[in-house]
């Protein structure tokens, strides 16, 4: 095994910092903050994360690494916005936020912190507001088959 082979803690930080990074509206500054934040999460100094993982014995038992929430899943979800759990900040959806600040997919991200399937990732107030807009405007109203046979009619 080689020294220099990072832990999975290092490879997910680096994966976060490498797509955070990749953005035009971010300063070197910025990307190392990250890093430092992530490395407190992992509670892992990258420093010393090769050494330590280079000392363990790998074990078909051990499973990798999950990073601390920024902040309680209790608190994640609120009336207004949903927090996300890797930097603490609130959205209406974290969707685009998650793929374009950390890089994850919504299923990654509910694994990472192993939330259940139907955990809201969008702001329950804006939720209902756009199914009361989209009954409004009369979406949904229709069945396929009434639309189809409307088709044939004409």
């Amino acid at each position: 095994m080689s020294k220099d082979r990072p832990t999975d803690a290092a490879n997910i930080i680096a994966t976060v910092a490498a797509a955070y990074a990749a953005r035009s509206d971010v300063t070197a500054d910025q990307v190392v903050d990250l890093v430092t934040k992530l490395s407190a999460q992992f509670g892992e100094d990258l420093h010393n994360a090769a050494a330590n993982h280079a000392a363990e014995a790998p074990t078909a038992s051990s499973s990798p690494a999950r990073p601390q929430p920024a902040l309680p899943v209790k608190e994640a979800v609120t009336e207004d916005k949903v927090f996300c759990l890797c930097c603490g900040r609130g959205f209406k959806m974290l969707k685009r936020h998650l793929g374009s600040e950390h890089g994850l997919s919504e299923d990654e991200y509910r694994a990472l912190f192993n939330l259940p399937a139907d955990m809201p990732l969008v702001a329950p107030s804006y939720s209902a507001r756009k199914a009361a807009y989209a009954k409004k405007v009369g979406l949904g109203k229709h069945s396929r088959d009434d639309y189809e046979a409307s088709l044939h009619d004409a």
